[in-house]
């Protein structure tokens, strides 16, 4: 998916703008992911920093670990990005908050050794134990 995309929080106070393709999409199953969005995975997707512009609002920060920032509204709680110290040049942008998820489909699964072993994976995609 080339071009310029936009997303935004279910209420509409934040809004953002990502000019860079979106190629690296990857299914997260680790415990983190699964608490900060109530949810049985996060779908990611990884564009270069400078790509990413917040047009409306100001993200509410969560340190979720010692190198992990999390982006959140703070009037609806969507989950929309994080910010990862070990990849200083990148930012993760939740999939399900572009205005087009559609068009953003996983092409890996990372952290498989955490995925709740009820939940049954695409088996076609790439698994990784970690994130490599």
């Amino acid at each position: 998916m080339n071009g310029t995309h936009e997303g935004g929080c279910q209420c509409g106070a934040l809004r953002y703008r990502i000019k860079a393709p979106l190629q690296d999409i990857a299914h997260c199953h680790c415990s983190i992911c699964r608490r900060s969005s109530g949810g049985i995975l996060t779908t990611w997707v990884t564009v270069p920093r400078q790509a990413f512009h917040w047009l409306r609002g100001t993200p509410r920060p969560f340190a979720s670990s010692a190198s992990c920032t999390r982006y959140f509204c703070g009037d609806c709680g969507a989950h929309l990005a994080l910010f990862t110290q070990l990849s200083p040049d990148t930012l993760d942008v939740t999939v399900a908050t572009l205005d087009e998820p559609e068009q953003a489909p996983a092409n890996r699964h990372i952290w498989v050794d955490s995925r709740l072993p009820w939940l049954t994976v695409d088996s076609q995609l790439p698994q990784e134990r970690e994130e490599s």
